[in-house]
């Protein structure tokens, strides 16, 4: 696993969203119901910015055109369709740390 620290605790807060950078890739880092959870940052209809999105019941919805996708999945909400990739997350001592894979 490629752990990077990416952001401290207290910078995403309960049902917000915060990009993060990393080699060139958006991620969008958001907090519901206590889970973080990591996600493609751009939205797969028109790139719209998924961290300033609307969170409701696991799921983000762009807040360009409205398209939805599950947090934990990645998938579009209404097609059921994997769309963006999902990162592991974990959260310990402080810091929110997410495997981005190779």
């Amino acid at each position: 696993m490629a752990w990077r620290e990416v952001l401290n605790s207290q910078d995403v807060a309960e049902g917000q969203g915060i990009e993060v950078l990393h080699q060139g890739n958006i991620i969008a880092v958001f907090r519901q119901r206590g889970d973080v959870y990591a996600i493609d940052g751009l939205c797969m209809h028109q790139g719209g910015p998924l961290a300033r999105g609307k969170l409701a019941d696991g799921t983000i919805q762009c807040p360009w055109h409205g398209w939805m996708y599950a947090l934990a999945t990645g998938k579009n909400a209404v097609t059921g369709q994997p769309m963006l990739r999902c990162y592991p997350v974990q959260e310990i001592d402080g810091k929110i740390a997410i495997d981005l894979g190779t």
